[in-house]
């Protein structure tokens, strides 16, 4: 049988990023080879298609945030005093925040002492890669957060992530070219792989630009008066099921920097091995690889669509392509 072709293997990175709409159903979908399972959160999609029917709403003061795989809200049971787990008997089944929780201290200090006892008994394999860093928990990004907690737990309650991302490009003989950063081998997730020039989640009391000086410093070595320049050019946005049930429900801003001809970035805080600049057909091909972090190559995809590398007439399945990249959260 005749190995997919490009766009093929791009459909099956949307459907695989975007599982949790019930549009993934591919088991043992890998990255490079040799690494273990775990390192990938989006391997083994359950055969059957989304668990989406079957998770809990998470609700706080009366709004949804997120939603809460069975295994987790079992789990919850125990901790009364923070989360009340309702199913059946008439009563609609979901998990809430304890109502006397009611400012974003309380919240935000009652989950840090759930997940702290939940990472000390080894509950679930996503809080191994606990980051001491917090993500806000809100309905939308522009509602004021209800509380704040760790970001390697989001997963576990479902809660909307956010990030900002660097497109970085470059003309070189009159073509457009991007750089692309290699991941550091000791990345806790996607070791090795390659990445946007810059990119981070949002942490709490952080905003998106601010994230975007902030990473580009940091990873790239890109002065501050550059990435100034940087244009706000839109969002992605996917929900996927990880390897143990967990829901990444993730936004990115995205972002495109012209930069200078002679600029070459730098490594900076270790989280980057090396960068690359490549013309357009080379990032092109490496979207549809193994060898991109996924969620950074949806935001390469969603570059050369707009800058017109990728057009209707010359891509059969255009109109599904963006589709893929814009799902609602």
């Amino acid at each position: 049988m005749a190995a997919p072709g490009w766009s093929e293997r791009v459909r099956e990175l949307l459907r695989r990023m975007n599982s949790f709409h019930g549009t993934g159903a591919v088991i043992g979908a890998s990255g490079n080879a040799g690494n273990s399972p775990g390192r990938f959160p989006w391997q083994r999609i359950l055969k059957t298609g989304s668990s989406k029917a079957l998770c809990l709403p998470f609700m706080v003061a009366g709004q949804q945030v997120g939603h809460v795989p069975q295994s987790v809200a079992k789990c919850l049971r125990q901790y009364p005093a923070v989360f009340s787990v309702s199913q059946g008997d008439g009563v609609p089944a979901c998990v809430e925040l304890n109502k006397q929780l009611s400012s974003h201290e309380q919240r935000t200090t009652a989950v840090q002492g759930v997940l702290e006892e939940l990472r000390e008994q080894q509950a679930f394999p996503c809080l191994k890669e606990w980051r001491d860093e917090l993500y806000s928990v809100m309905p939308r990004f522009c509602d004021t957060p209800l509380f704040s907690m760790e970001r390697a737990a989001t997963p576990l309650l479902g809660i909307k992530r956010y990030g900002a991302h660097l497109n970085g490009y470059t003309w070189q003989n009159g073509q457009m070219c991007m750089w692309l950063a290699r991941r550091a081998l000791n990345k806790p997730t996607y070791p090795g792989l390659l990445d946007n020039l810059a990119a981070g989640g949002i942490a709490a009391e952080l905003g998106v630009r601010e994230t975007l000086m902030k990473e580009c410093q940091e990873e790239a070595c890109i002065p501050t008066s550059l990435t100034a320049q940087a244009k706000s050019v839109g969002t992605i946005s996917y929900t996927y099921e990880g390897t143990h049930g967990g829901i990444y429900a993730e936004c990115q801003f995205v972002f495109d920097l012209e930069l200078p001809e002679e600029f070459v970035p730098q490594v900076g805080d270790g989280e980057v091995q090396e960068f690359y600049l490549w013309p357009l057909d080379k990032v092109k091909e490496a979207i549809g690889s193994s060898d991109f972090k996924p969620n950074c190559a949806m935001v390469a995809l969603d570059f050369l669509i707009r800058h017109s590398y990728i057009e209707p007439d010359k891509e059969p399945h255009y109109v599904e392509l963006i589709e893929g990249l814009h799902r609602t959260l």
